[in-house]
């Protein structure tokens, strides 16, 4: 069998630690739950919350709440955190993005979360594969709100424009960790290429709402984070996630520091001081955990701002 992750074999090995108390994942095995499953398999769609290995998905799925990952399960990077295979991505499949649309109509999906993985074999780094996934789900299903979870399209010019043309109700990348982590932690991406994407999709269209969050976790100063933090707001971000890094395996990066939830909180706090519209700081936060939840309470103090 091929291995997941051959950039990482000759890695040393970096033992997983216990984890705290604070970090505890109730499993279930509820009827929903195997629906969720089996409405993904039948449609033969991966998600992120399989392929990273989310501490959420039991949650999740037994709430019918999924992430479908499009693009294929292969990624062309290598990050030193992510669990998503590593290797050469097969061709796109031109039906992928009507049976997300169906899986979506089928979980009855009022707000949905479209990630990838990183396809830089792509002349427009799949851009377009995100506009025709978004129109699809339109189709079927008008009433869904659609958050994106996008690459960086790290040299594609202004591929990103046509993806915020297809109006989708928030725009999410996620610069994941300080910019002094980058060349250990996510050495195939630039820290200024995601904050100027960021800042681009909203200078294009300021009325689309942004997104991008953090892992915790990775040898990050306090000081280091809260200018992520100002960077993020310079760039007209309205909203933050804050969660643990969890390591997958052995041969991924090392935790450096479970983080207790009083900092996640603290860490909340200060984000709001800074002017971030909505903010998800916990242990257990992750990009997609509880979406449409939280994207009903960002339009609200939108709205509220503006009266």
């Amino acid at each position: 069998m091929k291995p997941r992750h051959p950039e990482k074999i000759n890695k040393p090995s970096n033992p997983i630690q216990r984890k705290p108390d604070w970090i505890r994942v109730r499993l279930t095995n509820s009827s929903i739950y195997s629906d969720t499953k089996k409405i993904v398999k039948d449609n033969n769609l991966h998600t992120v919350c399989e392929e990273a290995g989310c501490p959420n998905i039991s949650e999740c799925w037994s709430k019918k709440h999924a992430t479908f990952m499009i693009m294929g399960d292969i990624c062309t990077r290598a990050c030193a955190f992510c669990n998503v295979k590593t290797g050469l991505p097969n061709p796109l499949d031109k039906n992928e993005p009507i049976r997300v649309a169906k899986a979506t109509k089928d979980l009855n999906l009022s707000h949905v979360v479209i990630t990838s993985v990183d396809r830089d074999d792509l002349l427009d780094g799949g851009a377009e594969h995100f506009v025709k996934t978004i129109s699809e789900i339109r189709k079927s299903n008008p009433k869904t709100t659609i958050e994106i979870l996008t690459p960086d399209f790290l040299r594609k010019g202004n591929v990103f424009k046509k993806v915020v043309d297809a109006k989708p109700d928030v725009f999410n990348h996620n610069i994941e960790t300080v910019p002094s982590n980058y060349t250990k932690v996510r050495p195939g991406s630039r820290y200024f290429q995601s904050i100027n994407l960021l800042k681009e999709v909203k200078d294009y269209n300021n009325k689309i709402f942004t997104k991008s969050g953090l892992m915790l976790g990775l040898g990050e100063k306090e000081e280091e984070l809260f200018q992520v933090m100002d960077d993020l707001r310079c760039a007209g971000v309205d909203f933050l996630t804050l969660g643990q890094y969890l390591q997958p395996t052995d041969k991924h990066y090392p935790i450096k520091k479970f983080l207790p939830p009083e900092d996640f909180e603290r860490f909340k706090k200060i984000a709001y001081s800074k002017g971030f519209l909505q903010v998800a700081s916990s242990p257990m936060t992750r990009s997609s955990y509880h979406a449409g939840d939280d994207f009903a309470k960002l339009k609200e103090k939108r709205e509220n701002k503006l009266i």
